[in-house]
């Protein structure tokens, strides 16, 4: 059981317990934005799967279609396992990615190859309905608008328009990061266009652009681990340097949840 806490600031928000030991819930109205922290990753991940069950049955309803960014890192994988026991269909079901490592599809770093194990080579989802991230040109600025190019074809979406998806899955790292928007690199200023490249020291990545982002109906943080409380101090503070700790730009006009467990919410 969860409780809903309305017209609270984040900064100022208080926390309850739940039924579930350290269960606890945050809802800022002005932004739709819901905090919960889970007593742990795996029921954390029990709620991510519930939520993103109820998206897709509420888009498919609506729109005949449920589109879905995923992110990389190790806290989705169980997840993207859970949604391969579901029973879905497969065919009304896009899956995009929010970023990707500039290396090639079959290399162990690749989100896509993590996907496709634990989640989209298990089902029967159409081929075409998985629109990874090129990474195969020796320009990423090339992959990057090819991938820009074949979104806004997809989403029927002309240059400068920020089309919505129903969910975009985000992790955050210890820095603040999430998707490949690291602090103070050049992907943070840009806004004119869905994707662009991101890097971390040399290592080259393609990467949403936070207004993309944010123009979601959905967007799902998962974070655990007490090696994230600083970055979520500052994340969750009233006044910080958004370029310093880059999940703070992501304010979608949709639905935020941030899902954390115990040891990452603990201080909150």
């Amino acid at each position: 059981m969860i409780l809903k806490v309305s017209r609270v600031k984040p900064e100022n928000c208080q926390m309850f317990a739940m039924v579930l030991p350290r269960n606890k819930l945050c809802n800022d109205n002005a932004m739709n934005k819901t905090v919960e922290v889970h007593s742990s990753v795996s029921a954390l991940v029990q709620r991510a799967l519930e939520l993103i069950l109820s998206k897709a049955e509420t888009a498919i309803s609506k729109r005949g279609q449920f589109t879905i960014a995923l992110s990389g890192g190790s806290t989705p994988k169980p997840l993207y396992e859970a949604i391969a026991n579901q029973k879905l269909p497969w065919d009304k079901i896009h899956v995009f990615w929010g970023d990707e490592r500039y290396v090639p599809a079959d290399h162990p770093d690749s989100n896509e190859l993590m996907a496709r194990r634990a989640w989209l080579d298990q089902v029967a989802i159409p081929q075409g309905n998985i629109h990874a991230i090129p990474t195969l040109s020796a320009n990423p600025e090339v992959d990057a608008a090819k991938y820009n190019q074949h979104l806004q074809t997809f989403f029927n979406s002309a240059s400068g328009e920020f089309p919505a998806l129903d969910v975009v899955l985000l992790g955050m790292g210890d820095d603040a990061h999430t998707a490949s928007l690291f602090p103070y690199t050049e992907a943070l200023k840009v806004s004119d266009r869905l994707v662009t490249v991101g890097n971390k020291d040399d290592n080259l990545r393609i990467t949403f652009t936070y207004p993309f982002i944010n123009a979601a109906r959905s967007v799902i943080f998962l974070a655990a681990g007490a090696n994230k409380r600083p970055a979520l101090a500052q994340i969750f503070a009233p006044v910080a340097d958004d370029f310093a700790y880059p999940s703070r730009l992501i304010r979608p006009q949709g639905e935020l949840y941030w899902l954390l467990d115990a040891a990452a919410g603990l201080e909150l």
